[in-house]
């Protein structure tokens, strides 16, 4: 099971009432982790984020430097454009950033997901998310 279409119908179930924060954690023992982060916001930052995430899940574990920008060719970026924001770093700030707070809320597996506050570890089934979601939504009268 992959998460990405699980969270796509929750936010289509839950228009205006739910709000998604994805968070990079490119975990440090799995090859090409950083470059794929690195591929994910340089394609969010030509607005194809959620389509480069699902073509890098389709072919993992494909992920190294050609593979990626043989992906936004596909995708029809600018990769001159992606190919220097990925050799360049451009996002490795927020990355880091991102790895810090993993860090400080001792997140240690992907995907994590937290619904106000409930820690949610791992891929689960769009019913159980459903089942959360209703009970924080009728606790804030919603």
């Amino acid at each position: 099971m992959a998460a990405g279409p699980t969270v796509k119908q929750l936010l289509q179930t839950y228009p205006g009432k739910i709000r998604l924060v994805v968070k990079n954690y490119p975990y440090k023992y799995r090859d090409f982790a950083r470059i794929a982060a690195e591929a994910s916001l340089a394609a969010q930052a030509q607005g194809r984020y959620w389509e480069m995430h699902d073509l890098m899940m389709a072919r993992s574990p494909k992920l190294d430097r050609a593979s990626l920008i043989a992906y936004a060719g596909e995708l029809g970026l600018d990769v001159p454009k992606f190919t220097k924001a990925i050799d360049g770093g451009n996002h490795a700030a927020e990355i880091d950033r991102d790895l810090q707070l993993a860090q400080s809320i001792d997140l240690y597996n992907t995907p994590t997901f937290y619904i106000n506050g409930r820690q949610v570890v791992g891929e689960r089934p769009f019913d159980f998310f459903k089942k959360i979601i209703d009970e924080e939504l009728q606790q804030a009268g919603r």
